[in-house]
């Protein structure tokens, strides 16, 4: 609960941060439409990926199919020892999934939850990065988007994120309505 709290008032304090992410980043922008070799063009050495809607749907245990291909062409243009999952759920069944395919990959577990920085800051110590070398891909602007701006590094707000209504639908409506009221709150909160 101290993160939600932290969430608002930090939220509040980086108000201009969010609104110029929310303005300039694409409706519609989903995970698989990054392009890992210009991000790694651009001075990304390491990337930490939140979970839920950006590499799967919500409450899933392994990401997408095509996120597969994603995170495949993530490690060869990175490595997979610079690839790290942010999840403010960190379940065992996803890490287990990783161990198995990609076991270079590290979830951050142990630190307090997005949006506070923590998490990022480990990152890039352990990848040995600056933290404007390190780029989060992340589908909340009040956790993973203000972590970021708080952190220093790069962020990609994922405007598309993946949803399964047929699976999860009270669940997805949850999110889905928070996602739409962060977007509005930030929306207003401009100034």
């Amino acid at each position: 609960m101290n993160h939600v709290l932290y969430g608002f008032s930090a939220g509040f304090r980086h108000r201009r941060f969010l609104a110029e992410i929310l303005r300039a980043t694409p409706q519609g922008l989903a995970t698989e439409a990054i392009v890992p070799e210009e991000l790694r063009e651009s001075g990304v050495t390491t990337l930490a990926l939140d979970f839920d809607g950006v590499l799967a749907c919500h409450g899933q245990p392994e990401p997408l199919p095509a996120i597969r291909e994603w995170l495949n062409r993530c490690c060869r243009v990175f490595g997979e020892e610079r690839l790290f999952i942010l999840s403010n759920k960190p379940a065992q069944v996803r890490i287990e999934w990783f161990r198995r395919h990609h076991p270079a990959v590290r979830f951050i577990s142990g630190v307090r939850k997005k949006p506070y920085p923590d998490g990022l800051l480990q990152v890039a110590g352990m990848a040995g990065s600056r933290p404007g070398e390190v780029m989060l891909l992340d589908d909340r602007l009040l956790t993973g988007v203000l972590a970021a701006g708080i952190a220093g590094t790069r962020i990609t707000y994922i405007t598309a994120p993946h949803v399964d209504l047929a699976t999860s639908p009270l669940h997805e409506l949850f999110f889905m309505a928070l996602r739409a009221t962060e977007r509005a709150v930030v929306g207003l909160c401009r100034g």
